[in-house]
């Protein structure tokens, strides 16, 4: 395992990216390691722990923390899915899966204040387990994961969300406001009962593909931003900022989540759609921006090609840009080679001086 000898980690140097200000120290950050690779790292067998009893719990997060600090980041990256406990979910991920929510009968049968005790229930032991095995000088960065957009489309399938908008348009708008009460009360619990562990608090709530928008671009200041602006100010409440993933073509609608939803940072960048530096600068003087080099480019580069575009990144945007953080422009997929992935990191270190 590739580690960093005499690593100090200080969770306020992602602080500092996220409010956008300049951190003494550049700091690593990825939205998500899947678990084979933070395996194949550390030469742990994770898979099945968080399943397991107390004992396996508290082992899988002593090991998952300990990654993120043996290859020099700040913070933990971590979690838990809205997602894993909506009744009758599952068409995010597949649009075979069948739809819980179709019509207005379905939507006022659904069980809406139940959310926030199922998903209370079922992630409390994972949030406070993590809070227990963080290491010195490091806290987390999540949350409750999946925004309102994702969690919308769970329930109705994408197709079924995109008739709606013209088959019952008031149900339409309908979902979107029951579901941003159900992740009002969700964070306003995770905050209360969580919040002491995170650095800084996010959502992934990916709202484009490769040239534009998931929905037309007038629907997400009117239906979504406001949900996201519930969110960000019970995190602003609790004196933390808020950093949004969102994949895809969002270009178009920035300006509105920005100005609209309060957000403090930004995650994730594609080089066909815009490379991060692009995102830097038309953004960097408003909002931190957290990224670096696309998921494919380092899956299909070769090693020295990616230490040398990692060294550029930081000697061009690591100083005088506002709050940055370097990593990749997503997350590492199990199908990201694993030397590619530490080849990346350890350049990334370097060029900050270690």
């Amino acid at each position: 395992m590739t580690t960093l000898e005499g690593f100090v980690p200080d969770y306020r140097h992602v602080v500092a990216a996220a409010r956008n200000q300049e951190a003494a120290r550049p700091p690593l950050y990825e939205h998500l390691v899947d678990l084979p690779v933070v395996e194949a790292v550390t030469g742990r067998a994770l898979a099945g722990l968080l399943e397991g009893d107390e004992a396996d719990g508290r082992e899988f997060f002593r090991c998952y923390t300990s990654f993120f600090r043996d290859l020099g980041y700040d913070t933990v990256s971590f979690e838990y899915c809205v997602t894993n406990v909506l009744p009758g979910g599952g068409a995010l991920l597949s649009e075979a899966n069948p739809p819980a929510i179709r019509d207005r009968a379905d939507f006022e049968a659904y069980p809406w204040a139940e959310l926030p005790g199922l998903y209370a229930a079922a992630a409390d032991r994972q949030f406070g387990w993590l809070a227990e095995a963080l290491p010195a000088g490091m806290k987390a960065v999540g949350g409750p994961g999946n925004g309102v957009f994702e969690c919308v489309q769970d329930l109705t399938g994408y197709l079924n969300l995109c008739y709606l908008t013209a088959d019952d348009p008031e149900l339409y708008a309908d979902l979107f406001r029951a579901m941003g009460d159900a992740h009002a009360a969700i964070w306003a619990h995770f905050l209360a009962r969580h919040g002491d562990a995170y650095a800084v608090c996010r959502c992934g709530d990916d709202l484009g593909y490769k040239t534009g928008t998931l929905l037309p671009p007038a629907d997400i200041p009117r239906h979504i931003v406001p949900q996201y602006a519930r969110i960000t100010a019970l995190v602003h409440a609790a004196g933390k900022p808020f950093l949004l993933h969102s994949c895809g073509d969002t270009l178009a609608v920035m300006d509105a989540i920005i100005d609209g939803a309060g957000i403090d940072a930004k995650h994730s960048n594609e080089d066909v759609i815009a490379p991060f530096g692009a995102w830097v600068e038309r953004f960097g003087g408003r909002i931190g921006n957290f990224g670096g080099l696309d998921v494919d480019f380092v899956c299909r580069a070769d090693e020295s090609d990616i230490r040398a575009a990692a060294a550029d990144l930081v000697a061009r945007y690591g100083r005088g840009h506002g709050g940055v953080a370097f990593g990749t422009g997503n997350s590492i997929a199990h199908y990201v080679p694993v030397a590619h992935y530490l080849a990346m990191v350890e350049s990334y270190r370097a060029a900050r001086g270690e």
